[in-house]
């Protein structure tokens, strides 16, 4: 299990992690950014001009991607 919190993520490492899984931004509007990938139901939304990235938000990405916290932390650490 990861000791590292989620909270403190800054949005250019949350864009990093989307980019790796193969999420795509594919829409930028009035400072939310949508990211999506073929396999998803819905995008992951996050608004872009708060750094660091909300808890709550990057918790809600993980669930719609379908992934764990543990995953997340191994995508930044590569």
């Amino acid at each position: 299990m990861s000791t590292r919190k989620l909270s403190n993520i800054s949005v250019a490492e949350y864009r990093e992690f989307l980019t790796y899984i193969g999420c795509k931004c594919i829409r930028r509007k009035g400072g939310h950014e949508h990211w999506s990938r073929n396999d998803l139901l819905r995008p992951v939304t996050f608004q872009s001009h708060i750094d660091p990235v909300p808890e709550f938000i990057i918790k809600n990405g993980l669930r719609i991607l379908g992934k764990d916290k543990n995953y997340f932390f191994k995508v930044l650490n590569r």
